[in-house]
């Protein structure tokens, strides 16, 4: 059985939604693959620490990330941080001993630096090395200073702008982002509407969400979703909100695919995995919160496509969703239209596939 190694981290959900989706779609093709975080084995408390402070600092300090996100671009920083990650490229060592992999694929752009250092002669590397490109349009340089075999991109404006950007076309394939398979069988009937069925997903904004379900719910015959994750604190606010109206909730679930593909639109940040997974299940968008740097290209993925709009307000939403379904929805059948041309929810099998036939 083949033995590929999926590295991970946990900075952004995207690179974990991503490594889930391939760890799935390679074990439905019979490979024995294992997801693997470095960082929690390598950094410990540190590395929860870490990630608490980034994830404050793209919420309450946008502005000052968006500064960092462009430094990391254009000067080569990551190189300097090499000689602190001494224990994680001795971890790394040692687990490619072990497992002994026909294949590493990397969704986080850190691995490839540990595995240049390690392998300096790609040729003599005894396994695959291949990048999934986690982020649309606005790439970091970061994904693609330090050497892969082949760079998996979701699609085709952000080939073009890694191409411009000088990585080769042959090291180039767009086979999209890798959301669970479940998105590409076995879809559930979307009901026509109306009435207009909207999925909020609160993943960001919790100060505001109460203000957004209250107006949302002043929509007639609107049949409003909230999935509010594991913060119960926040159902209580919600429900408060609706005032007795009915409103559908949701904590953590593993029927996200489903509500996906059985709403009309989806309401979020615009975060890589949400805006892939909205895309994956033909499900336009409605952005409340765009974190500046990598998120704007998700963001502008949309918009271009004429299948998403940014409405950071209650008001804006409401406005929004009511011109949608106005006259026969006619707005939101041509969203629907347009979202289906971007979407590939088979990418996490393609990729599978890919890194399976390289063997």
């Amino acid at each position: 059985m083949s033995k590929i190694l999926l590295l991970t981290a946990g900075y952004g959900e995207g690179h974990n939604a991503a490594a889930r989706g391939l760890h799935t779609a390679l074990s439905e093709r019979g490979a024995d693959a294992e997801i693997i975080d470095l960082f929690a084995l390598s950094s410990g408390v540190f590395y929860e620490r870490s990630r608490r402070d980034y994830l404050a600092l793209i919420n309450r300090a946008p502005r000052v990330w968006a500064a960092i996100f462009t430094l990391i671009h254009h000067l080569p920083l990551v190189p300097l941080t090499l000689p602190f990650l001494g224990k994680m490229r001795r971890t790394l060592a040692a687990l490619l001993a072990e497992k002994q992999p026909i294949a590493v694929v990397s969704v986080y752009p850190v691995y490839a630096y540990l595995i240049r250092q390690l392998f300096p002669d790609p040729a003599a590397r005894p396994f695959a090395f291949h990048t999934v490109v986690t982020d649309s349009i606005t790439i970091n340089s970061v994904w693609h200073r330090a050497p892969s075999d082949t760079y998996l991109v979701p699609n085709d404006a952000s080939a073009a702008v890694m191409a411009r950007a000088g990585v080769p076309r042959t090291k180039l394939r767009v086979l999209g982002f890798p959301v669970p398979p479940r998105f590409s069988r076995d879809r559930p009937a979307r009901p026509a509407p109306p009435p207009p069925r909207v999925l909020y997903m609160i993943n960001a904004g919790h100060d505001q969400a109460p203000a957004i379900v209250a107006r949302l719910l002043q929509i007639p015959g609107l049949h409003l979703t909230v999935a509010y994750g594991r913060d119960e604190a926040l159902r209580q606010r919600i429900e408060t909100a609706a005032a007795g109206r009915p409103v559908e909730l949701h904590g953590w679930t593993p029927r996200m695919p489903e509500l996906l593909m059985t709403h009309h639109l989806l309401i979020g940040k615009a975060g890589g995995a949400t805006v892939q997974e909205s895309i994956a299940a033909g499900t336009p968008m409605l952005i409340t919160q765009v974190v500046p740097g990598q998120e704007e290209g998700n963001a502008r993925l949309l918009f271009e496509n004429e299948c998403g709009a940014l409405c950071p307000t209650a008001e804006a939403l409401a406005t929004k969703i009511e011109s949608l379904f106005a006259h026969d929805a006619a707005g939101w059948q041509q969203w629907a239209r347009n979202i289906a041309r971007l979407a590939r929810p088979d990418a996490a099998l393609q990729i599978a596939d890919f890194v399976l036939a390289k063997e």
